[in-house]
């Protein structure tokens, strides 16, 4: 038999369960900002990575840094937390895959994540660790969310 829970740790598990959500949506939103601002810069972070084609980097520097920052937006108001959510968790397998793919290949280079400044170090096995943190807490997020509008099977509606 299942027990139920207490009160007290049903408020402690939304509390966490909201402040991952609030945390992970103000991550992103900072993270946009210096993208946002100077696309010019960023669009070089995603060249180093020597990943995209060329005619690729300014239209992924000017989109990218608007989806976090429209998805972080969302994880913080509460609005489309499941969508916002999902946006972020492939963001993070996206970057994931970039970081995993320059460490095997030997280059270190600054992931261009928080800071745009070219000449800062590459960290790649701790941002690579900062966003396996992250994508966890984006999947934690995205599977506690609810949805807004209750289906038909929970408010005791038949259908016609």
């Amino acid at each position: 038999m299942l027990k139920k829970v207490s009160p007290m740790m049903q408020h402690w598990s939304k509390a966490l369960e909201v402040s991952g959500r609030i945390a992970l949506g103000a991550i992103f939103v900072y993270a946009s900002w210096d993208k946002i601002l100077d696309p010019a810069a960023f669009a070089q972070a995603i060249a180093n990575y020597q990943i995209l084609p060329g005619t690729w980097v300014n239209a992924v520097a000017w989109l990218l840094p608007w989806l976090e920052m429209i998805s972080g937006i969302c994880l913080i108001s509460g609005q489309l937390v499941r969508g916002g959510a999902l946006v972020i968790a492939s963001l993070l397998v996206v970057f994931l895959a970039a970081l995993g793919y320059n460490a095997y290949r030997g280059l270190d280079i600054a992931c261009g994540c928080f800071s745009l400044d070219s000449t800062a170090s590459g960290q790649m096995y701790l941002d690579f660790l900062r966003d396996i943190v992250l994508l966890t807490i984006a999947l934690l997020v995205m599977a506690r969310a609810r949805t807004a509008a209750p289906t038909m099977e929970r408010s005791g509606q038949r259908p016609g």
